[in-house]
C-alpha cells in the first residue's frame, strides 16, 4: 500500500477508464483526487461514486484556456498539487496514412500530445514552488512500436514519451519525478472509436494472450506516484504484457 494521506492529486480523463481506477485507488490511500474531464456529467458521477476525497473539474485539454482555468479552480480548492496523472486521450480513426484525415490526425494530436504538454505546464510550477512532485504521462505500446492504421495515435504517444524524457531531465534536481507508461489496450471506451479489426490486432500481438486490466495499470501508476518513487524519472514503465519490453 502507497500512503497517500493529505496529498493532492489530478487525474485527467478520470472520469473512467485506467483515469478512474487510478483516482479510486489514490481517494482510497488517503489523497484528494480532482477529476478534471472534458464529460462533465461523468466526472462529477466519478466524483460522487468516489466520495468526499474527489471533486469534477470540467476541461478540454487540448485547449490551453480551459487548462489555465482548471488549474486556478483547482489550485484555488487544494493550495497545491503534488501528483498528476495524465489519462486523458483518444484512439481516433484507424486508416492507412495515405487516406488519414488531415483534420483528424491534428485532433488526435492537439488532444493527446498537446494536451499533455499543456496539463504538464500548467501544474509543474506548484510542484517546483513546493520542492515535490509526481508526475505519470500515459503513452501507449503504440508509442514504442507503432501501430498500422493508427499513425496519428502512435505519433502522438511516441510524442507523450519524448515529453516525458525530456521534463524528467529538466527538474532531475527537485523532488519531482515525471515518468511514463506503455501500456497495451484495456478494455475501456476507447475500443468504441475502434475497428474489430485493429483490436483483434492489439490482442494478437500480447504475448500475455489477453488485454490490460484497470487495477493492474493502477497499481504500477500509483507506485510512480508516491513517495516511494523517489530516484527514477524520466522513464518509461511497459505495462504491454511482453510485446515490447525496452
Amino acid at each position: 500500500m502507497n500512503d497517500f494521506q493529505d496529498r493532492k492529486a489530478v487525474v485527467t480523463g478520470g472520469a473512467q477508464g485506467i483515469g478512474f481506477a487510478v483516482a479510486r485507488k489514490l481517494t482510497e490511500q488517503g489523497a484528494q483526487v480532482a477529476l478534471w474531464d472534458r464529460d462533465e456529467t461523468l466526472a462529477n458521477e466519478a466524483a460522487v461514486a468516489l466520495g468526499a476525497n474527489a471533486m469534477a473539474v470540467a476541461v478540454d485539454i487540448a485547449d490551453w484556456t480551459s487548462v489555465e482555468k482548471a488549474t486556478a479552480f483547482t489550485l484555488d480548492r487544494f493550495k497545491n498539487v503534488d501528483i498528476l496523472v495524465n489519462s486523458a486521450g483518444i484512439a481516433g480513426a484507424n486508416a492507412p496514412l495515405v487516406d488519414y484525415p488531415v483534420e483528424e490526425f491534428q485532433r488526435i494530436t492537439q488532444i493527446n500530445l498537446l494536451g499533455t504538454f499543456h496539463v504538464n505546464r500548467a501544474l509543474v510550477a506548484s510542484m517546483i514552488a513546493n520542492d515535490y512532485g509526481r508526475i505519470v504521462n500515459i503513452a501507449s505500446i503504440a508509442g514504442k512500436e507503432g501501430n498500422p492504421n493508427a499513425s496519428a495515435y502512435s505519433a502522438s504517444k511516441a510524442g507523450v514519451i519524448g515529453l516525458t524524457k525530456s521534463l524528467g531531465k529538466e527538474l532531475a534536481d527537485k523532488n519531482i519525478a515525471v515518468n511514463c507508461v506503455t501500456p497495451a489496450a484495456a478494455r475501456t471506451r476507447i475500443f468504441d472509436q475502434m475497428s474489430q479489426e485493429h483490436i483483434d490486432y492489439m490482442l494478437a500481438k500480447i504475448p500475455r494472450g489477453r488485454f490490460l486490466e484497470l487495477d493492474e495499470a493502477a497499481a504500477m501508476i500509483c507506485w510512480l506516484c508516491s513517495e516511494q518513487n523517489s530516484f527514477t524519472t524520466g522513464s518509461v514503465f511497459d505495462l504491454s504484457g511482453g510485446r515490447a519490453t525496452y
